[in-house]
C-alpha cells in the first residue's frame, strides 16, 4: 500500500461524481433547452422476474444472488436481507456499506410490522456549530467534506440488531459469502467499472481509496478481478464476532486511530456505544391499501403518507398517468410536504415531531383544499429553505417464501462517502453528518437550513429521506418498494407506488415509468427526460411551474406479489447497470 500522506495532502475534492448508477441523476436545464446525452443503454425490460418463493432485488446481481442463496437454504427474508447488504459492501462500493447507515421495514405474513433504524450518530464531541470555521462562519468543506463530516456507523449493529429479534440463519453464515467476495475477489461489472472511472479525482485524494479500488493509480476494467482484502479482513471480524468484530477491538481502534490523524470526532468510546433501536412503523392508507413506512428520523414515510393523503379521494387515473394535471396534482402535493418536512422533522430521540398530526387525513383535507387545479403555487425562501443531501444511497427488496417482506435502504451519504477508507479496515467511511443542518439559525436562499430539529448535537441522528415501504390490502402484500436519491427519494417511492395501485400497472412497468420531483424550494419541478411529452411540459409551464428536464430519479428495485398465483416478481430498475432479481 502506497504511504498515507498527511492530513492536508489528502484534502477531499470538492467535485460531485458523475451521475452513475444509484440515485439522482437531473442535470438541470434551461427551459426548453436539450439535455446532454446520455451514454447508450441496453433496452429496458419489460417483464419482472418470477419466482415461486423467495425473491431479492438489489443494485448489484451479484450482492442479490448471495440473499437469493440464503433464502433456497432456508434462511428467511431478514436473513437475506443481512446477507445482501453486507454483500453490497463489497460489490456496490458507491452507496453499499459498513460504514454507513439505513433504515430497515419489516412485515411479517400476519401483518404485524417494525423498523430497524441503524442511521449513523453524531459523536460525542458534535456540537451545532461543529461546522463552522475559526471565524465562526459556515464552511462548507468541514460540513461534507472533512473527517468532520463522518458520522457513527450503523450498518452493522443494525444488522445484528435484526438478526438477534429476527433472524433464523446462523449470523457467520450471512457475513462469510461477503468475507468471501471482498479475500478473493469478484468480477467487475460494466456499472463498476464506469462509476470508479468517474469516482477517480474524488478516490485518488486519499491513498487508501486508491490503493483499494485502483491498480497503478488507474480505474479497474469491467471483466477485471477486484480484491479487497482489508475490507475481507473487517468482515472476517465481523463474521466471528458479530458486532463486537466492529465497535471494539481491532475495527474500533483502526477507525478511531483514522480520525485522530486526519482531525475527525470518533473515538473508540463512541463506537462501543452505538446502538440500533426498533421503532414503531408509521403507517398510511390510500384507496384502501395499507402503506408501512420508515418512521423519523426518516422523513420518508411520514411525508409521502402525507401526500397520498391529500391525493386520496381524487380521480388519479381519470387524469391519466403522467398527464399534465396529474403531474400538476402530485407536484402541489409534494410542494406541501416538503415545507412541512422542513419546518417539522429530525431525530424523535432529541425533538417530538408531530406524526400524527402531519400523517391524519384531516390535516390532508385542510392541505387538499389550497391546491389550484389550474395555477402553480408559489414556493418562498421565507417560508423555509431546504439543505443539502445527497443522491448516493441504495435500496433493495426481499420476500421470502411465507410471505415475510423487507426493505431496506442504506446509505454512505455522497457517492462513495467520504472518499476515504480507513487505513488498515479497508470500508469506506460516510460523510453523513451533512445531512445535519450547517448552523443554528442559518437559513438561507441558497438552500441552507438552520431550523432547529436537525441540529447537530452529541449521539443524535441526522434527519433522512430514505423510505423503505411495503404495501399491504385486505391483510396481505401487495409489494416492497425503496429508492435512493437523496430528497428525491420520497417522491420516486410515493410514484411507483401509485403506478402500482392508482394505475393497477405491472411492477416492471411501475419502475420503469418516467418520474417526477418537487422539493418546495428550490421551486423548480425536475422531469426525467425520456416518457414526458413536450406537450404535457409546456401546459405545466402554462400552470406557472419552473420546469427542469433532467436525467434519471432514483433507482427502485422493487418485488410486488402476482394476487392469483402468489408469485414473487421481482423488478430491477434499469436506470442502476448493474442491478439484478435473483428469485428460487
Amino acid at each position: 500500500m502506497p504511504a498515507r500522506p498527511s492530513a492536508r495532502a489528502r484534502r477531499l475534492a470538492l467535485l460531485p461524481l458523475p451521475l452513475l448508477g444509484a440515485g439522482l441523476a437531473l442535470l438541470a436545464v434551461a427551459p426548453g433547452a436539450q439535455p446532454p446525452a446520455q451514454p447508450p443503454q441496453a433496452p429496458w425490460p419489460t417483464q419482472a422476474v418470477e419466482a415461486d418463493k423467495g425473491m431479492v432485488v438489489s443494485a448489484s446481481a451479484i450482492a442479490s444472488a448471495v440473499g437469493r442463496d440464503v433464502l433456497a437454504a432456508g434462511g428467511n427474508a431478514v436473513d437475506a436481507a443481512i446477507a445482501t447488504g453486507f454483500a453490497l459492501a463489497v460489490t456496490y462500493p458507491t452507496a453499499g456499506n459498513i460504514g454507513g447507515g439505513g433504515f430497515m421495514v419489516i412485515r411479517f405474513p400476519n401483518g404485524r410490522a417494525t423498523t430497524i433504524d441503524f442511521r449513523e450518530k453524531a459523536p460525542a464531541g458534535a456540537s451545532p456549530t461543529m461546522f463552522t470555521d475559526s471565524t465562526g462562519a459556515y464552511s462548507s468543506r468541514i460540513h461534507h467534506n472533512s473527517h468532520k463530516s463522518v458520522g457513527v456507523p450503523g450498518t452493522v449493529a443494525g444488522f445484528a440488531l435484526a438478526h438477534q429479534k429476527y433472524g433464523k440463519a446462523k449470523w457467520n453464515a450471512l457475513v462469510a459469502p461477503a468475507a468471501s467476495l471482498a479475500d478473493t475477489g469478484f468480477i467487475v461489472p460494466t456499472g463498476l467499472a464506469a462509476s470508479l472511472a468517474g469516482a477517480r479525482t474524488k478516490l485518488s485524494q486519499d491513498s487508501g481509496s486508491l490503493a483499494a479500488y485502483y491498480k497503478a493509480g488507474q480505474p479497474y476494467a469491467a471483466g477485471d478481478r477486484l480484491v479487497l482484502g482489508d475490507l475481507g479482513k473487517t468482515l472476517g471480524r465481523v463474521r466471528d464476532q458479530g458486532r463486537d468484530g466492529f465497535y471494539t477491538g481491532t475495527t474500533a481502534q483502526l477507525m478511531a486511530a483514522e480520525m485522530r490523524r486526519e482531525g475527525g470526532l470518533i473515538t473508540e468510546a463512541d463506537m462501543a456505544a452505538y446502538k440500533a433501536v426498533e421503532r414503531p412503523a408509521v403507517r398510511g392508507t390510500f384507496n384502501g391499501y395499507e402503506v408501512i413506512s420508515m418512521p423519523p428520523p426518516s422523513s420518508g414515510g411520514v411525508a409521502m403518507i402525507e401526500m397520498l393523503n391529500i391525493m386520496e379521494g381524487m380521480d388519479l387515473k381519470a387524469m391519466g398517468h403522467n398527464s399534465p394535471q396529474y403531474l400538476h396534482t402530485l407536484a402541489e402535493s409534494m410542494r406541501r410536504a416538503f415545507r412541512d418536512r422542513a419546518v417539522h422533522l429530525g431525530d424523535p430521540d432529541f425533538t417530538q415531531p408531530p406524526v400524527a398530526k402531519l400523517t391524519s387525513k384531516s390535516y390532508a383535507k385542510t392541505l387538499r383544499a389550497t391546491i389550484d387545479p389550474a395555477k402553480a403555487s408559489p414556493s418562498s425562501p421565507a417560508d423555509v429553505t431546504q439543505g443539502y443531501e445527497s443522491d448516493e444511497t441504495t435500496h433493495y427488496s426481499v420476500v421470502d417464501k411465507d410471505g415475510l417482506a423487507v426493505s431496506v435502504t442504506y446509505t454512505l451519504e455522497a457517492g462513495y462517502g467520504l472518499g476515504a477508507v480507513v487505513d488498515g479496515a479497508g470500508f469506506l467511511l460516510n460523510n453523513e453528518m451533512g445531512d445535519f443542518n450547517g448552523k443554528p439559525g442559518l437559513t438561507d436562499s441558497t438552500g441552507l437550513i438552520g431550523t432547529a430539529p436537525n441540529v447537530a448535537q452529541p449521539g443524535k441522528r441526522m434527519l433522512s429521506s430514505m423510505t423503505p415501504t411495503i404495501v399491504a390490502k385486505d391483510g396481505k402484500l401487495v409489494a416492497v418498494v425503496g429508492s435512493p436519491g437523496g430528497r428525491t427519494i420520497i417522491n420516486t417511492v410515493m410514484e411507483v407506488v401509485l403506478n402500482l395501485i392508482a394505475f393497477d400497472m405491472p411492477v416492471q412497468q411501475a419502475v420503469n415509468a418516467a418520474r417526477v420531483h418537487h422539493q418546495w424550494l428550490p421551486n423548480v419541478l425536475t422531469v426525467e427526460r425520456v416518457g414526458i411529452a413536450d406537450s404535457t411540459l409546456a401546459a405545466l409551464r402554462a400552470k406557472g411551474h419552473t420546469v427542469r428536464v433532467g436525467g434519471q430519479q432514483g433507482t427502485a428495485h422493487s418485488i410486488a406479489i402476482d394476487a392469483k398465483t402468489g408469485k414473487r416478481l421481482g423488478a430491477a430498475d434499469p436506470r442502476d447497470r448493474d442491478a439484478g432479481a435473483a428469485g428460487h
